[in-house]
């Protein structure tokens, strides 16, 4: 069944039919999916490696309205896999330059921004407006907010995430099936598992995930096909094999089962313990601070908790490589009446390890390096790739 509506559909112009040609073909899409789709508003939540291709083959199927959401900003290394933006956008905002893009791959598209960070305040309101939500975030936080919102909305959200040489696809819509909490009821523990930036993510990998999005999104508002509802589509793009999990819709289930107990949206960065209801602040230090501390000679203990593939790009400079998975067992290695600086990428993983030993009872002063290994490569030694 279409979500949308027989009385929705919208005529196509002569143009249309033109351009559309290849759809209108197609026995199970014709014109009355075509005029579904002209009718369709469908909302790409994040402009990114997923957002890119999602938005492109929406525009280019017709859909008739496309909404961006996104308020980041359009960076070199973005364009190794964010195909929608160009060398000419960096610095620009993303959801500008998608825009721009849509609208000359089809100008018969009408293109919403919403250049803004999608929260608990704003989120029933934007996506109120859509017919089907293509997710295309990073993090668990956003991940569980769509999922929320959506099954308050009764409107379908097309899951998809990625990282290194693996990615996942799926649809989560409460009315036909399952929802994102049946599936994981829980966020994994906060570093556990690296974003992009931090672990990477090969180039073509959002772009097999991101098709496949489209193709869900294209399925739901046409009526017909067998779509993702209750089945979660595995890639592993270095081996290339494709792999598939059904599940069940949960009762238990908190957002869409019978007895459901979330009736509006909640803190997610506190659901996915990012932050604490009395958060005690960590202390940080910059590379330059700490460059001034070794060269005095200070009693110090430098933990880098990057991952081997990590540090293959560098090595820093009289840390002990100690990965994050390992730091709470491996704790009393640590000396707690030395200081102890913490390492990764970006100074986001070091900040849940310092948490997360805190919580084991470790007492020692702790610091985040602030901005991480790149903060160093960018500050202190430019011979070193931030990466």
């Amino acid at each position: 069944m279409s979500v949308i509506a027989d009385e929705r559909r919208l005529a196509l112009t002569d143009i249309e039919i033109d351009r559309y040609s290849r759809h209108l073909i197609l026995p199970d899409v014709g014109q009355e999916g075509q005029e579904r789709l002209k009718a369709a508003r469908a909302l790409v939540v994040g402009t990114g490696g997923l957002g890119a291709p999602a938005a492109l083959y929406l525009a280019a199927a017709g859909v008739g309205r496309i909404g961006l959401v996104d308020y980041d900003f359009v960076e070199i290394s973005n364009l190794q896999r964010q195909i929608i933006h160009g060398t000419k956008d960096v610095n620009r905002p993303k959801t500008a330059s998608a825009k721009d893009r849509i609208k000359n791959l089809n100008p018969h598209v009408d293109v919403v921004t919403h250049n803004i960070r999608l929260s608990s305040d704003n989120a029933l309101e934007i996506l109120g407006a859509y017919d089907v939500v293509i997710d295309g975030t990073d993090n668990f936080p956003a991940r569980y907010l769509i999922n929320d919102a959506c099954v308050l909305l009764g409107i379908p959200d097309v899951y998809g995430s990625i990282f290194q040489f693996e990615g996942q696809a799926g649809v989560f819509y409460a009315r036909q099936g399952p929802c994102l909490r049946c599936l994981f009821p829980e966020p994994p523990p906060p570093g556990l598992v690296p974003s992009c930036g931090e672990g990477g993510v090969m180039g073509v990998l959002p772009g097999l995930i991101g098709s496949i999005q489209a193709c869900e999104a294209v399925k739901l508002i046409v009526g017909g096909g067998a779509g993702l509802t209750g089945r979660i589509c595995y890639v592993d793009a270095w081996s290339m094999r494709f792999e598939q999990l059904r599940f069940d819709k949960d009762p238990a289930c908190p957002a869409c089962g019978p007895e459901a107990t979330i009736r509006e949206l909640i803190d997610y960065e506190l659901f996915c313990g990012l932050k604490q209801e009395k958060e005690v602040p960590v202390e940080s230090i910059t590379a330059l601070e700490l460059k001034a501390r070794m060269d005095r000679g200070d009693p110090l203990q430098i933990v880098d908790i990057r991952e081997p593939h990590e540090r293959s790009m560098f090595a820093f400079p009289s840390a002990r490589p100690v990965p994050f998975g390992q730091l709470v067992r491996r704790r009393e290695e640590f000396d707690p009446s030395v200081d102890t600086v913490f390492v990764c990428k970006i100074g986001q993983r070091s900040v849940h390890a310092i948490r997360a030993l805190r919580e084991a009872g470790y007492e020692g002063k702790m610091y985040n390096l602030l901005y991480g290994s790149n903060a160093w490569a960018r500050d202190v030694d430019a011979a070193l790739h931030q990466y």
